[in-house]
């Protein structure tokens, strides 16, 4: 059976690497008070090279933002940390014969540097970027490339992880993939079809799959 996770604030607190970047690029700049909220609310959702050319801007930044990209990649990976139980989980549905692939949004770079960083990229049979495929979630393309990725085909059917109600949970579900939902805390919204699945945190989401039948 496949399983395709999504990475961030999945896996792995993106928010919080964010975050703790963010304030350590304030400080080694001696930015004003609120510039690191200014960069947060700019990568909250994605970052790409072209959002540092915005932030040079707003922030009166002298440095290339392609500089700033690269400075961006390495700090954010080299702070980056898994969830509690990833590995361990991750680990244990492989050997309980699940196929399992990373499928996410994103720059190429960013996100093979955190799941190089994090050690999770060996543990997977294939890492399914947006940038590097050339669709994005929610487009049924996006999990047709993941599951290829993965040596597997959608048709096969599946399931996808992953935090975000609309991208992932609406995105699998209209491509034919079952649904698990890690709520981080949160409820999920009315009026929006419920996953077929949902959990408090990762480490439960992985142990529910892997008590199924693959």
């Amino acid at each position: 059976m496949l399983a395709l996770f999504d990475l961030d604030n999945t896996l792995i607190d993106r928010s919080a690497s964010l975050e703790e970047w963010a304030r350590t690029f304030v400080r080694s700049r001696s930015l004003p008070g609120g510039a690191d909220a200014i960069i947060c609310a700019q990568l909250c959702e994605r970052a790409y090279p072209e959002d540092f050319v915005a932030l040079q801007t707003v922030l009166g930044l002298e440095a290339d933002p392609r500089d700033l990209w690269h400075e961006y990649v390495e700090g954010v990976a080299r702070d980056v940390r898994c969830f509690p139980g990833v590995r361990e989980g991750l680990e244990a549905l492989r050997g309980a014969g699940w196929t399992i692939g990373i499928a996410t949004n994103g720059a190429s770079d960013i996100q093979r540097a955190k799941l190089a960083q994090s050690g999770l990229a060996p543990l997977f049979d294939g890492i399914c970027v947006s940038e590097q495929v050339g669709v994005r979630k929610p487009a049924h393309g996006f999990f047709e490339a993941a599951a290829a990725e993965c040596g597997a085909a959608l048709s096969a059917g599946g399931w996808l992880v992953g935090d975000n109600p609309e991208t992932d949970m609406g995105g699998a579900r209209a491509a034919g993939l079952r649904t698990l939902w890690v709520a981080n805390g949160r409820g999920w919204a009315d009026g929006l079809d419920a996953p077929d699945v949902m959990a408090a945190d990762i480490a439960e989401a992985i142990e529910l799959l892997r008590r199924r039948a693959v």
